[in-house]
Formats: structure tokens, sequence, C-alpha cells
């Protein structure tokens, strides 16, 4: 139940999102993920630090775990999600893959609003690395039975190991896809960390002794205690604290600059700045007002809100453009120029 439930609420609104968008797909150089704008995301409620922490939208911790940046975001993640949230959910039941989803998404974008302020983000991949994190601590606490002799007798140990390999591709391709706009893999790690860490509370261990195994008492009782109610504490624990120094913050100051760089390349790198594939700013989701010169019919001057908030005032007498759709296209290479949050990018 609880892998249909993520998968229509997903499906649902990726669908609203596109209607929100009227019906179309923005070009690869704005979304590479065939999807929305980044201001209709925003509108749908993608994660923005700025809103978040200035303007009291703390719901936008919550709601990018159900929203995608578009079709390939959304089914890379409802693939992943269907064989590995289903295999969770079929062995410990709903509400723990409901918790190792949840928590870990709501962790890994808190982490991702405090690293990445000056990027929008969405996705249901701080979950699904929940997932993948809660799967790691149940091989890792159950290592010893599921490559022993004895219970693997007359079968193979290859099967254990190839769910060890397709685990490790999954994390390396959605990494790979955290370096596109609207995808963070500050969400992605720190959901794993999260979900690795309620795993060990929420996940049934096997005991060693039902195979016949022996393991030594006094280490096994206090391993089971310990862990169960360790992991959950501490996600806990980890995510209230990272909230308050968040919400302390002023949302724009981002306290580890080279940290973007784990998250969004702008691609291809050796293309010149003003002609890449996509970018890694949020500057396609500013809004301006244009002036117009009354005696020419001209546009003379721009009033450009960045992603920051700041407000750049632009002299435009010396493009004699009286086009205002040529003047909304090019709002985001304007941002890029003249906005300080992102001129050096």
């Amino acid at each position: 139940f609880f892998t249909y439930l993520i998968l229509l609420v997903c499906t649902g609104i990726l669908i609203a999102s596109i209607g929100v968008n009227g019906w179309v797909v923005e070009p690869v150089s704005i979304n590479p993920m065939i999807g929305p704008s980044a201001e209709t995301l925003v509108q749908m409620g993608a994660k923005e630090t700025y809103l978040i922490v200035n303007e009291n939208e703390a719901w936008r911790l919550v709601s990018p775990m159900v929203l995608h940046a578009g079709l390939i975001h959304f089914f890379l993640n409802m693939l992943a999600l269907w064989f590995i949230g289903s295999a969770v959910e079929q062995s410990h039941g709903f509400i723990p893959a409901l918790v190792l989803f949840i928590i870990p998404a709501i962790g890994g974008t808190v982490l991702s609003a405090m690293f990445l302020p000056e990027y929008i983000s969405v996705g249901a991949s701080g979950g699904i690395f929940g997932l993948i994190g809660a799967c790691l601590s149940d091989i890792i606490m159950n290592w010893n039975l599921l490559f022993s002799d004895f219970v693997n007798e007359g079968k193979s140990k290859k099967r254990h190991a190839l769910v060890l390999l397709l685990l490790f591709l999954d994390i390396i391709v959605n990494c790979l896809l955290g370096l596109t706009p609207f995808v963070d893999n500050f969400t992605h790690l720190g959901g794993m960390v999260y979900g690795f860490l309620c795993g060990l509370s929420t996940m049934e261990r096997v005991s060693s002794d039902f195979f016949g195994v022996q393991e030594q008492k006094c280490w096994s009782t206090f391993k089971n205690i310990f862990a169960r109610f360790f992991g959950l504490i501490v996600s806990i624990g980890c995510i209230m604290a990272t909230t308050i120094i968040l919400l302390e913050g002023d949302g724009v100051t981002n306290p580890c600059e080279a940290c973007s760089a784990l998250s969004c390349v702008p691609f291809p790198p050796w293309s010149p700045q003003d002609d890449k594939w996509w970018y890694c700013d949020d500057c396609g989701a500013v809004t301006a007002d244009a002036r117009v010169n009354p005696a020419t019919g001209i546009f003379h001057q721009l009033d450009m809100t960045c992603p920051d908030g700041s407000i750049e005032n632009i002299d435009l007498e010396h493009m004699e453009s009286k086009d205002k759709a040529w003047l909304e296209s090019n709002l985001p290479t304007f941002c890029r120029k003249y906005c300080p949050s992102t001129t050096k990018s």
C-alpha cells in the first residue's frame, strides 16, 4: 500500500505541475529533466531557503518529497521506489516503510536548505535514499546471516552480492542526476544517512539463533537494545538541531560555498557561460518590472528581483527593444550577469 500511495501522489502532483506550467515543458537549457519552469516548481512547493526562513514557509521542508523536476526525474525515482520501496514494505510493513521514507526525506531537505540556499530543489529522492540507507543498515546488521555458509547451504551467495551491486548502482545514477538543476545531492546523501540510522531502529532483525548460528548473548542483547533506539533518536535530534540552525540564519548565506559543486554542475563545462545546456542557479524564477520610455516606446529600465531577494536596476536604453517576449526570455541572462549571488557562477 505504501508504494502505491507514494506512486499515486507523485504522479498526480507531476501532472498538476505540468498543468500549472500551461501543459508545456521547458527547454533543456532551463529544465534538463523535461519538466516545468523553476517558477512553477516554486508555486507547487519546491524547497527555496529564502522563503522557508524569511517568509515562514516551513512547509516547504515537507512538500518537495512529492514533487519532481520533470519526466526523467519522475520515472527514475518511481522505478527505484517500485523495487526498493515495495521490497522494504513487504519485508517490514507499511509503518516502517513510511517512517523510512518521510524522516530521511525531511532531514535531507533541511540539509539541502542549509548548504544550498541559492538553489531550489524537489524530489522524492531523499525518501528513496532513506529506503536505500535502511536496506544497507539491514544488510550490515544481518551480514553474518546473509553470507553465512550454514544459512546459504545449497544456495548461491551471488544473489545477495547482486542486491548490493544494484543498490550501489542506484546510488551512483541518482548522484549523477543530482548534478543537474532542481535535483541535489545533499537531499540524496542526507536522506541515505538518516535512512541508515532509522533503519537500525525500524528494520526487523533476524536472530542468529534462529538459524543455529551462535552469538554471545550479552553482546547480542546489548546490540539489539542499543540499535533499536539509537538510530531513531539521533535522526530526530539531528533534524531538530539542523532545522533550528536553518531558521536562525538569513536564508541567503551559504556556510559552504564549495559544497555547491557537489550538487550541481553547469553543463557542458567547456561551453561559454552564455551557451550552457543548463545552469546551476535560480535565475529561471526571477521576476522583473520593465519601464517604457513614453517618448520612444522602448524599454529603458528593468527592476529585477534577484534570487536572493535583492533588486537590481538595469539600464536597457542601449538595447532599443520594444519586444516584451524577448525581454522575458532574457531575464535569466540578465540575472546571471547582474545579480550578485550568481555572477560568481
